[in-house]
């Protein structure tokens, strides 16, 4: 028998659609999942360019996708991305949250305008994202909603700004869960482990790269496309009775310590 595609009928915005460099990140590989499930899917980006070659794979595969260019911290374009979804789709079922930015900073050096703009960025965009697509799940009888944390929101990481806003996004997701489940709206995080994408990548050098691999108990590399099929189950059907979770994907970095259990390296990660 035919597989029926997971997302058969529904529509998704997925903010963060572009990848930041060559490669396949997150909201990339979420977009394109997404479509190949079944859904038609506006892609958000803040450049263009960006989301234009995500749109062009999901073409070339035979999915329906649209762009829209906006800066999610504004609420203005947060409720036209909305509006765009509705006039070009007819409803709204899945808002994949995935923006977001780090910084390597404590909170004795960084500045007043670095934490601004990382906790907005990170945070505020979600909140502006999802004022204006509850309703509109609402009138379609329900919705789900994925966030973008990280296991940096719950375990100490190298940028105090970074951990913090994750894990706001942990707190707000279980609020937003507890709030609007009577209507039907459920709401989800992911929590991303040491995933090798277009984002940390210029960050990375071989050994520190081969670090992160054996931190895991997995003892492989994430990619977005790990974080992609996450959000593809949360955003399913088979997920109906899914709400409130901060779902690790992380091949089991955050169950260990690289101190007292990693064997092969005796090393510190961080």
């Amino acid at each position: 028998m035919e597989r029926r595609p997971r997302l058969n009928g529904k529509v998704a915005i997925v903010t963060g659609a572009g990848s930041q460099g060559v490669g396949v990140g997150n909201g990339k590989a979420t977009a394109i999942l997404f479509a190949r499930e079944g859904a038609k899917v506006l892609l958000v980006d803040n450049v263009e360019k960006r989301v234009m070659e995500t749109q062009s794979v999901i073409k070339s595969e035979g999915g329906e996708a649209s762009t829209f260019v906006a800066d999610i911290t504004k609420a203005n374009d947060c409720e036209m991305m909305v509006t765009t979804a509705i006039e070009r789709y007819g409803k709204l079922d899945i808002l994949h949250n995935n923006v977001g930015m780090s910084m390597r900073k404590t909170v004795l050096d960084v500045t007043e305008e670095q934490w601004d703009k990382i906790m907005t960025l990170n945070v505020k965009s979600i909140v502006l994202a999802s004022k204006y697509s509850i309703p509109q799940m609402i009138q379609n009888g329900g919705g789900s909603i994925i966030n973008t944390s990280s296991t940096a929101g719950i375990r100490a990481h190298s940028s105090t700004p970074y951990t913090t806003s994750k894990a706001a996004i942990i707190g707000l997701t279980f609020s937003m869960a507890a709030d609007h489940g009577p209507n039907n709206i459920r709401v989800n995080c992911i929590l991303p482990g040491l995933v090798h994408t277009p984002f940390v990548g210029p960050r990375m050098n071989e050994v520190l790269r081969q670090n992160r691999i054996a931190a895991s108990p997995l003892r492989t590399e994430g990619t977005g496309w790990d974080i992609g099929w996450a959000a593809v189950y949360l955003a399913s059907d088979e997920a109906r009775w899914v709400t409130g979770i901060a779902l690790p994907v992380d091949a089991g970095l955050t169950i260990t310590s690289p101190v007292t259990y990693n064997p092969l390296t005796q090393q510190t990660i961080y």
